[in-house]
């Protein structure tokens, strides 16, 4: 298996290269720190498995990463290793093209079994991950949209409904659209609210 580490963190990238040294079925032909960086290396290097963190730095995310890589011939799996766990993180990754997400306190092992059922083109979840999502099938409690999640986040971070619809390129009115299934979905009747609840619940982070 040909992998590709992406992460800005250049110990990290080391450490996980390290780790995969060990490993007799599997190769690092590249790695990156950034979206650009990444995006030259995946297409000149074609990886089965593309091994990357959410946060890149100040350029574009790991999401857009994903979302460009999903669009290329023979595109490689995308398995997501980061430190963020929240809901709204899990499905924004799923959506742009994730195969699996684990986090970056699991073990060795655990990290091994995810590539190589990136490989065959499975999905997996960390465990912890996976507890959460089962736990909100479980309550009975309808999930937030990748969209409904980015416009919850950009409420924390104070905007009004026409700075969102600028933000994300739509209407006022579907800004206000997204906001009336929100709040119901929330139980709640306010924007501060929503906000609160979403935190409450690991929908976004503060």
């Amino acid at each position: 298996m040909r992998l590709f580490l992406v992460d800005d963190h250049p110990v990290v990238r080391a450490g996980l290269a390290a780790l995969v040294d060990g490993e007799s079925d599997m190769e690092v032909v590249g790695e990156a720190a950034d979206a650009a960086a990444a995006l030259r290396g995946i297409r000149g290097c074609a990886p089965d498995v593309v091994l990357m963190d959410l946060q890149l730095g100040s350029g574009p995310d790991g999401f857009a990463v994903a979302e460009e890589v999903a669009k290329l011939p023979d595109a490689p799996r995308v398995l997501v290793l980061t430190t963020y766990e929240s809901d709204a993180d899990v499905r924004r990754a799923v959506a742009a093209g994730a195969t699996g997400y684990l986090l970056k306190a699991c073990p060795p092992e655990e990290l091994f079994a995810a590539i190589r059922a990136a490989a065959r083109g499975e999905s997996s979840l960390s465990p912890k991950v996976a507890a959460r999502v089962m736990d909100q099938a479980r309550s009975g409690r309808p999930a937030l949209t990748a969209r409904e999640s980015e416009i919850v986040a950009l409420l924390a971070e104070g905007l009004g409904n026409r700075q969102i619809a600028q933000r994300l390129f739509v209407t006022e009115a579907t800004v206000k659209t997204h906001l009336v299934h929100i709040f119901a979905k929330l139980g709640v009747d306010s924007r501060t609210a929503a906000v609160a609840a979403a935190v409450q619940q690991g929908l976004i982070r503060r």
